[in-house]
């Protein structure tokens, strides 16, 4: 394939030769005027090299087939005559795409999707490098966005996932975008997630599961705190020489301690105030 990049088409300011162009078919009408038609479509001819560029805009420049070159700077200009002129937007698009059904890693069905921020900056290589430039981002975003799914899975406590590496997966998303669309052309300027679920058929399951984690981890932290407040009450029993107690009473508080601290319920403590 023959591989071909941006470079700058011919072009001078517009409205000098406009000025030309009108005072040379005015004296034409007026003194060839026996000549008026074949004069008349020479200068339509030649008047096909006027072109008007928008800002953030480039025109891609093409003379029966052989490419002249690109026309960025915005104004009325006057360029090769005869020519085709393609329109390229430079500007910032956004492209969102669907919500893919994919396997994560595991093999968990997962719901995800994404948001590419792009732009061309190579018109050239946009329009002649591929067949249709907004086609190939929407293709090649799906296909990158699949390869992504697969690397990762969609929840870990201990290696990068999808749910809890968030900053990382869009960056390689980026990087693996920007290395398949560079060919036509296009910058990618942001890819991140903006949707990320489990399939429907095992939402339910895996709401249990996560719901079953969360618990054992709320339990845990308060186990382990619970264990903390009675080391330090047992070294505040020992430190103390006027109060005296025996393993059977340490056994009992260390129990009742840990009952009122870890119950789920409000506990209603008993105090023994025997002789």
């Amino acid at each position: 394939m023959q591989t071909i990049s941006d470079r700058d088409a011919f072009s001078v300011g517009g409205f000098p030769l406009l000025f030309v162009w009108l005072v040379t078919m005015g004296v034409a009408a007026l003194f060839l005027w026996p000549l008026i038609i074949p004069i008349a479509v020479v200068g339509l001819l030649f008047a096909s090299g006027f072109t008007i560029i928008q800002p953030n805009d480039a025109k891609v420049v093409t003379f029966f087939g052989r490419y002249v070159g690109t026309l960025k700077k915005s104004g009325f200009l006057y360029t090769v005559p005869f020519s085709s002129k393609t329109r390229i937007p430079l500007k910032l698009v956004n492209f969102v795409t669907d919500h893919l059904k994919v396997n994560d890693r595991n093999g968990n069905p997962i719901e995800i999707g994404a948001v590419v921020v792009w732009r061309v900056t190579d018109a050239a290589q946009a329009s002649f490098n591929v067949d249709e430039y907004k086609t190939f981002v929407g293709n090649q975003s799906d296909s990158a966005i699949r390869a992504l799914a697969a690397h990762y899975p969609y929840d870990s406590e201990t290696e990068q996932s999808l749910r809890g590496n968030i900053d990382e997966v869009a960056e390689q998303l980026q990087t693996t975008l920007q290395v398949k669309l560079a060919v036509a052309g296009i910058h990618v300027d942001e890819a991140r997630l903006t949707h990320l679920a489990y399939a429907s058929e095992i939402a339910g399951a895996m709401l249990k599961r996560q719901q079953a984690v969360a618990i054992f981890q709320a339990r845990r932290y308060m186990v382990e705190n619970a264990l903390a407040i009675i080391d330090e009450v047992m070294l505040h029993f020992d430190k103390s020489s006027g109060v005296a107690v025996s393993d059977d009473k340490k056994a009992d508080l260390i129990n009742s301690l840990l009952v009122v601290m870890t119950s789920e319920k409000e506990s209603s403590p008993v105090l023994n105030v025997g002789r």
